[in-house]
């Protein structure tokens, strides 16, 4: 075909292949945009980390100023365009308001993010030192971003938390929602092919390792077979739980309890107590009370990396 019959065959597709056109309709927010935002916030969260040259301490009121600024406006312009398209009446004063309310959140956000820093330290023994975890460790990135897309969830705010985390997905490999709610000390290793969903709720000094799977069971659907949105779909779990390579752990009502051990491999639909352990033996799915700092070694040979 040349260029002027493939041309009339796109336009004719628009009018007739509806559905993924967005013509005549409100200016949605920017990926590119967007995207300079999750990484203004990487510099902003870890100062002297990212830049090309030395940042000295004289210097850093400065780079906060252009950096506030920049996010600032970029998050007011894009927030906008997300609650114009959601209709909102007064999108304009939403938006600084609501921009300024995330900036807000930044001091708290990086006491955590200290928190998953000190933890993957803590949790890898191949860890040199924490400048190495915050410069190559994907979850870094992962998990700083979905704090603060986190936030712009909980504040309503349309698309942007999505495609922020969205921008970590495509550079970690890590699927982590924005809903999702995480604590203190959060520590992915490896990270790649981790997903974790928008309903889950994760406590304090968990880890999980690579292809860990926080999914839900079904959908519900309602009378026309579509899924029913905003209900609880993806597990629960506790402190000081750990979760081995390529585990899955589906449904609303499934919770592990705290201090609990998961092996790899694991397909888990149901809840497990407070200190207990779970494991595949001779193709069995084996789940009882953990003995005191109970390990997997010796039950599976080869989950450990």
């Amino acid at each position: 075909m040349k260029l002027d019959a493939i041309k009339a065959a796109l336009l004719a597709s628009y009018e007739t292949d509806g559905g993924i056109n967005h013509l005549d309709g409100v200016n949605l927010p920017s990926q590119e945009s967007v995207n300079a935002i999750a990484r203004d916030c990487m510099h902003l969260l870890f100062p002297g980390f990212f830049e090309e040259s030395r940042l000295a301490k004289k210097d850093v009121p400065g780079m906060v100023d252009s950096l506030l600024g920049r996010i600032g406006g970029r998050l007011e312009v894009e927030i906008e365009k997300g609650l114009r398209f959601s209709r909102d009446p007064e999108p304009g004063a939403r938006a600084r308001a609501l921009a300024l309310n995330a900036l807000e959140r930044l001091p708290d956000l990086r006491k955590a993010i200290r928190t998953d820093v000190e933890a993957a330290y803590r949790g890898d023994p191949a860890a040199r030192n924490t400048e190495e975890i915050i410069l190559a460790y994907p979850c870094v990135l992962g998990i700083s971003l979905q704090r603060f897309a986190h936030v712009l969830y909980n504040l309503g705010v349309p698309l942007l938390p999505r495609m922020i985390t969205e921008f970590a997905h495509e550079r970690t490999g890590m699927d982590i929602h924005p809903g999702a709610q995480i604590g203190t000390h959060f520590f992915i290793d490896h990270g790649t092919g981790v997903v974790i969903g928008e309903t889950a709720t994760i406590g304090s000094h968990v880890k999980l390792y690579q292809g860990v799977t926080l999914g839900a069971k079904s959908f519900e659907t309602d009378n026309q077979g579509n899924p029913v949105k905003g209900v609880k779909r993806h597990p629960d779990i506790g402190d000081n739980v750990t979760i081995y390579a390529h585990a899955t752990i589906l449904g609303g009502d499934t919770r592990i309890g705290a201090n609990s051990v998961i092996g790899g491999n694991v397909w888990l639909l149901e809840s497990m107590p407070a200190n207990s352990i779970a494991y595949f033996k001779s193709d069995d799915l084996v789940i009882r009370p953990r003995q005191k700092k109970e390990t997997l070694v010796g039950y599976v040979e080869d989950w450990v990396i």
